[in-house]
């Protein structure tokens, strides 16, 4: 009696029954009441706005003139002056935006790919191979990420004004070749997707540890590495502490170039959002392009894990 009660039991007798219109309503009604109800749609449409309208009021701004954001007859509607001043910030001698965004463009994508190389590296090493020691460097590596950078700043330039690297790009590719929340975030997306049991069986038929990384852990780990190497290189690309202390302001990286254009007393502020429009259309491409293949890596992530 417990074997026909069973769910195995269960599901081929309602398998069987033939599929009735009141069924078919049943069913349908379960999966609608599965969707997304008007609250959810209407709080993304809130976040929506929350998110583009800081580039449509630095659209405005950048489309008009000096006076446009002191002007008492403020207009929603952009002006006509943006291709004016864009091309008043790529023209400007004290800014010199093509250097300047060849280096951002260099050093992130450096910074990007170096991150997920040493992250992937020490994660897989945190989570799959058994060294004594490892739990408290991790937890140390983790420590790190609660010691402002600007603690490190002053020691930091001294090293690599010893060095002779001050004014160089590689003087903010160095020092970002690894990231303690990347070490922490492979560490944590490869302890949850690879079984040890697929290592060891790797391991049985020979497979070295490295080629086991490179077979197992490489592929495994491509979600988590797309969504860490995009926020490296924007976060990267962001960076204007640093740079600002370590560069020479006649070849900055874009952020450090674009503030050049507020170093005066009369601050034009259509020029200067035209230009931080400017420095966000790379960004807004890198997102487009590479957006469905980011979603798709994840999806296949979840749905292995």
């Amino acid at each position: 009696m417990s074997s026909l009660n069973s769910p195995a039991a269960l599901s081929i007798v309602e398998s069987s029954i033939p599929d009735t219109p009141r069924r078919r309503h049943n069913r349908t009604t379960r999966i609608k009441g599965r969707r997304a109800g008007f609250w959810v749609y209407a709080g993304l449409v809130v976040v929506l706005i929350g998110s583009v309208f800081p580039f449509y009021w630095s659209f405005l701004i950048g489309s008009g003139d000096s006076t446009t954001i002191n002007d008492p007859d403020f207009s929603w509607l952009p002006g006509g002056n943006f291709i004016a001043n864009a091309t008043t910030v790529v023209t400007d001698p004290a800014v010199n935006f093509w250097p300047a965004l060849w280096n951002s463009i260099y050093s992130s994508a450096l910074i990007a790919a170096a991150v997920v190389v040493t992250s992937t590296l020490a994660g897989w090493a945190f989570a799959k191979l058994h060294f004594r020691g490892s739990k408290p460097l991790l937890v140390f590596v983790v420590a790190t990420m609660a010691v402002p950078m600007q603690l490190g700043v002053v020691p930091l330039y001294i090293l690599f004004a010893d060095l002779g690297w001050t004014g160089q790009i590689g003087a903010i590719i160095i020092p970002a070749i690894t990231s303690a929340f990347g070490v922490f975030w492979m560490t944590q997306y490869l302890r949850q997707s690879v079984p040890d049991e697929l290592i060891e069986a790797a391991r049985v038929d020979g497979a070295s540890m490295i080629r086991t990384f490179w077979t197992i852990g490489v592929v495994a780990a491509r979600p988590a590495a797309a969504m860490l190497g995009l926020f490296t290189f924007v976060t990267a690309w962001n960076n204007f502490f640093w740079p600002f202390i370590v560069l020479d302001r006649s070849d900055p990286t874009l952020p450090v170039a674009l503030s050049l254009l507020q170093s005066n007393h009369f601050v034009d502020y259509s020029i200067v959002l035209a230009g931080v429009l400017l420095s966000t259309i790379p960004l807004l491409l890198l997102f487009v392009v590479a957006g469905k293949q980011l979603v798709s890596g994840i999806m296949q992530g979840a749905v292995k894990g």
